[in-house]
């Protein structure tokens, strides 16, 4: 048996909830000294209201070690944590450390855990996840499905593009003046991920859909192998945005799948109301 634990940055589909296999490990957020946990009882339009109308940006604190070790609990003999880039959060790190201390408790041979580094967020945890399973179901041995899954991460390229750079501004991740002459001039840039996991801009344009176009051209030039891959999409508060960006890049190129996810809450908070989200 085995179990596949995403922190909650990793939105998981409807199908993926009823899996059985899967569960997420909440982080919470802060804003305005009220404090949301992301699970089921996230309410994303209150969340962003608070977020627009809050002076200051809102954090998010990961998952404890302890809330870790619950997870891996259970009869799974083979265990699967993916968790937001270490480079963006302490959850990996936590993860880490619960399995050190899970094994510690009861001992090297009860069970197989691994943390997953996803160098990602939002749906780029997901695929993750969707691979780890792909390997099991193929009935790969637990070293062999580490492997194959970080040599999939490697790989794997995220892209997002902000409507609004406020919860940027307001967290001190961006200055006034930078924000100011972007939201003057309709600037949107285009942001990835590097290799090791960090947010970095890979361009900017004019407006949203030039800047959704030049996003899916970036895509274009990292993508060789579209027609074994999948593409996920994750979009805050704009579903018809998403389903555009779908529509072109189908008309572009052939993806194994492609699916669509709105984003949970510690992905709202970064993408804010607007954003788009793209990993393959």
């Amino acid at each position: 048996m085995y179990k596949i634990i995403i922190d909650s940055c990793g939105e998981l589909t409807e199908d993926l909830k009823a899996d059985g296999h899967y569960e997420n490990v909440p982080l919470e957020i802060e804003i305005n000294g009220e404090r949301i946990v992301d699970d089921a009882t996230f309410n994303q339009p209150a969340f962003l209201k608070k977020v627009k109308e809050s002076p200051v940006g809102p954090k998010s604190s990961c998952p404890s070690p302890e809330r870790y070790m619950q997870a891996y609990q259970g009869k799974a003999d083979h265990v699967y944590a993916v968790t937001l880039s270490k480079e963006l959060s302490g959850s990996y790190n936590s993860a880490e450390l619960a399995r050190k201390l899970y094994l510690e408790e009861h001992g090297e041979d009860s069970k197989k855990i691994y943390v997953f580094n996803s160098r990602s967020a939002s749906v780029g945890e997901t695929l993750i996840g969707m691979k780890i399973q792909e390997c099991e179901e193929q009935g790969m041995a637990f070293e062999e499905v580490v492997k194959a899954v970080e040599q999939y991460i490697s790989g794997q390229n995220t892209y997002f593009v902000l409507e609004t750079l406020e919860t940027l501004r307001k967290n001190g991740r961006l200055s006034n003046l930078k924000a100011f002459v972007a939201s003057a001039l309709n600037i949107k840039p285009v942001m990835g991920a590097t290799p090791k996991g960090e947010i970095c801009q890979l361009g900017q344009a004019r407006g949203m859909n030039k800047a959704l176009k030049k996003m899916i051209e970036e895509m274009a030039a990292a993508v060789k192998d579209s027609e074994s891959r999948i593409l996920a999409i994750s979009h805050c508060n704009c579903p018809q945005r998403a389903k555009a960006v779908k529509e072109e890049i189908e008309r572009i190129f052939q993806f194994r799948k492609v699916l669509i996810v709105d984003t949970a809450g510690i992905s709202s908070m970064y993408a804010n109301d607007g954003g788009i989200i793209m990993v393959v």
